[in-house]
């Protein structure tokens, strides 16, 4: 990390808090994937995952804590003794270890969650703190729900910190209640208020339930922070936390009013983007910004008009910073291997041969059901392959009877670990047969809480992309198909759910804990 004193640190916590949205969880192969790119794009700190929580979580701390070359990594501890210890031998492979360990500094929180006093939340922060810096040089701490603590106490617990040696400050926006006026005045008054405050990085960690995450990060180095933790695509539980992607731009385009710099490659914010929406079957809204669908997309012809005299018209930072592609390669049935290799890497996609292999023969059938392909057909494409890289159950062929004349009757080919069922059933229309089907071959409580169809391109062959959210229980996950069949769309993303519902399943000795900043 440099030592400029307008570097901004980038601590992502897609891997952490960007998992605790519900239906966004990742496997050990996913997380990987992802820990990689992060660390290639220059992400400074990588919070890998909360330790305690599971044994699968332990593991892909560790793996990552291994294999990461460049980036600190972090594990999350409450301020409890077999936390840190749990965190600690987690990362303690890494290059650069972190142990980021926290606690509840709120009146409501110490009432209601911590059911602590003050005085015996010092203590706690005084020894586990202390626990945290025996283990690991870098430690930061974070004040759980700092922007509703009483500044007169939040002084008294920063302090307490950095003198049991936390060298990071974290002061987060736990609910999402804070404007930017207020954020920056906070860290400013702490800072001010704790002798050796110069000493530390002091951290933004900001949610978006008012829609101020990335504003209330951006007000943070304006009073003093120098690290924003963020997530990719803005993912985190509720409305999410501050989008990494806008972070990195704001402050790269605006230098004229943030005059500060990150030590991101902007040109892999896309890829990255795609990644973290396919492995976690989360789609990106059309409309987000930096990496959105629209986001460089003009159809009003006065956009259009200005755009053809001159971009900056209407665009304050070109497609190709971001590692989007400004060309529209037509694709169809003749093209290529080499042309769509070509096409994959213009979109933001690295594959190995083998996956390449396999996205270019279903593009080629793709190729050969319609008239042209977009660019929008080969992202959905390749997104599903991604999120099926790893299925244990795969559907092998799908035929539906349906109709005004009931009933709708659907006839299924499922391979589950290697083995083909074959089943027939009925349903309410031909997306109950189909989903009765899948029940019948691979029994199941889950429930169906949401299920959404959408064109991906226009026109009448354009393909389906359905995303279908199952609950069973306590756990929710969320899967995305995309065909131009909208019934076979529909198998892939149910089928494609309940893999990511059985591998929730199979985390060991998993453990409720509660919602961390």
């Amino acid at each position: 990390m440099s030592n400029d004193k307008n570097h901004v640190v980038i601590f992502d916590t897609t891997l952490r808090d960007g998992e605790q949205c519900p239906g966004a969880s990742m496997t050990l192969e996913e997380k990987l994937e992802v820990a990689d790119l992060l660390d290639e794009m220059g992400v400074d700190v990588i919070e890998a995952g909360f330790p305690i929580a599971s044994n699968g979580d332990f593991e892909a701390v560790a793996e990552i804590a291994r294999r990461t070359k460049n980036a600190v990594i972090a594990g999350l501890a409450r301020a409890i003794p077999a936390d840190i210890a749990r965190a600690g031998e987690a990362v303690r492979h890494a290059k650069r270890p972190r142990i980021h360990t926290f606690v509840s500094t709120s009146p409501i929180h110490l009432q209601h969650q911590m059911r602590k006093s003050e005085a015996e939340v010092i203590e706690i922060i005084t020894a586990t703190v202390a626990q945290a810096r025996n283990l690991v040089d870098n430690v930061e701490w974070s004040a759980m729900d700092a922007t509703r603590t009483p500044i007169e106490y939040l002084v008294r617990c920063v302090d307490t910190a950095i003198k049991a040696g936390a060298t990071t400050i974290n002061l987060p926006d736990t609910v999402g209640y804070a404007t930017p006026q207020e954020y920056e005045a906070m860290f400013r008054q702490v800072r001010e208020r704790v002798p050796g405050s110069d000493k530390v990085v002091f951290s933004a960690h900001c949610h978006d339930d008012l829609g101020l995450a990335v504003a209330n990060s951006l007000a943070a180095l304006a009073g003093g922070a120098r690290q924003i933790e963020c997530t990719i695509n803005g993912l985190g539980e509720r409305a999410g936390n501050a989008a990494l992607e806008e972070v990195v731009m704001a402050i790269r385009t605006r230098g004229d009013v943030l005059p500060y710099a990150t030590g991101i490659e902007a040109g892999m914010l896309t890829r990255a983007s795609k990644l973290v929406s396919a492995v976690t079957s989360f789609p990106v809204q059309y409309n987000k910004a930096i990496v959105g669908r629209n986001a460089f997309a003009h159809e009003s012809g006065i956009h259009q008009d200005g755009m053809l005299k001159n971009n900056t018209t209407y665009e304050i930072m070109t497609p190709e910073s971001v590692g989007v592609s400004k060309t529209s390669l037509v694709m169809g049935k003749h093209s290529g291997r080499a042309a769509f290799r070509d096409k994959l890497k213009a979109l933001g996609y690295e594959l190995g041969e083998n996956a390449l292999n396999d996205a270019f023969a279903r593009f080629k059938d793709l190729a050969d059901r319609k008239k042209v392909v977009y660019d929008e057909d080969i992202e959905a494409l390749v997104d599903q392959e991604i999120a099926a890289a790893h299925d244990r159950v795969k559907l092998v062929s799908l035929s539906v009877i349906a109709g005004t004349r009931g009933p709708q009757r659907a006839t299924m080919k499922m391979e589950v670990d290697g083995q083909v069922f074959t089943e027939e059933a009925e349903g309410n229309g031909p997306v109950d047969a189909t989903f009765n089907c899948i029940k019948a071959i691979l029994p199941h409580t889950a429930a169906l809480a949401l299920y959404q169809v959408h064109a991906v391109t226009e026109g009448t062959d354009a393909q389906a992309e359905v995303s279908v959210r199952l609950e069973d229980g306590d756990k929710a996950v969320t899967g995305r198909g995309s065909d131009p069949d909208t019934l076979v769309a529909s198998a892939q993303a149910y089928i494609i759910a309940l893999n990511k519902l059985q591998t929730k399943r199979n985390s060991l000795n998993a453990q409720a804990q509660p919602a961390a900043e």
